[in-house]
């Protein structure tokens, strides 16, 4: 067990507000760090205790503890959110996930479950993969190409995906910001956690949900296309699917009071299903 100081150094973890509600912890997805829920985190600091953090290779968090061998599947990066928990004594706390971060804060809850009482699930997929009974965005073709170009043309691979994912033309300085995110991010690390995220699978977990969940799904997302929204629906008990009139795969970013009111409505219910 490591010691707390050294975990929260490692992990650069931030604590924000002062609410007598459950803590939310906010977990970023692949190429990102905590700074990307600078729009989102703050409307919910006056009722709750906000924790941010980095996953190791990530961010501002300590470089010299990335092991490739940890980090090279998503139990890793599910290691790194309980270590935190763990570090800060959470119990029932509100983990508020993108992207990746989704199924690693599944994964997490399976292994803990008494750390959470429910997930937020932002932008979501258990598998970017198709397969003939499933539609998760991509062929596996697309995702080696996508990762080769990764492996050998860094920079050029950073100056395609960024405007990709985050899907609005009309707001530039949002994917120079992102692909400005993934060149700051050491290579090593950044190729490790892109094979971690993209080869996923976490479709069979699903059924293994511990806790309340909310699918907060992009009506127009080049990565989590709305049949991944459904599937998660379909296989996740206790979930529900809200779909938010946007674009990109970065709601949070592009359009963050919609994520916000859809948070704040599922929030008010105790994060439970509706009807």
């Amino acid at each position: 067990m490591q010691p707390r100081e050294s975990i929260l150094l490692r992990n650069n973890v931030r604590i924000a507000g002062a609410g007598d509600k459950p803590t939310m912890v906010f977990a970023h997805g692949f190429g990102c760090d905590q700074n990307m829920w600078r729009f989102v985190a703050p409307a919910f600091a006056d009722t709750h205790r906000v924790v941010l953090f980095d996953y190791v290779g990530c961010g501002q968090s300590d470089l010299r503890a990335f092991d490739a061998a940890r980090y090279s599947s998503l139990e890793g990066y599910a290691l790194d959110l309980l270590d935190v928990c763990e570090a800060l004594e959470l119990q029932q706390a509100i983990l508020v996930g993108h992207s990746v971060s989704a199924m690693i804060g599944l994964l997490a809850a399976i292994r803990q479950p008494s750390r959470f009482a429910s997930l937020v699930m932002v932008a979501p997929s258990p598998c970017f993969i198709n397969d003939p009974c499933y539609v998760g965005g991509f062929e596996r073709g697309d995702i080696e190409s996508l990762l080769s170009l990764m492996d050998h043309n860094y920079i050029g691979w950073a100056s395609y995906l960024a405007p990709v994912v985050m899907g609005n033309p009309g707001r530039p300085d949002l994917g120079a910001e992102l692909e400005q995110s993934f060149c700051s991010t050491d290579p090593l690390a950044a190729q490790t956690f892109a094979r971690a995220t993209f080869f996923a699978d976490n479709r069979a977990d699903l059924a293994r949900a511990p806790v309340p969940s909310l699918i907060l799904q992009v009506r127009d997302d080049a990565l989590a296309p709305m049949a991944v929204g459904r599937y998660l629906l379909e296989h996740m008990p206790g979930s529900e699917l809200a779909v938010l009139e946007a674009t990109g795969h970065c709601p949070h970013m592009s359009h963050p009071q919609l994520t916000i009111d859809a948070m704040k409505q599922y929030l008010a219910r105790g994060g439970r299903v509706s009807g």
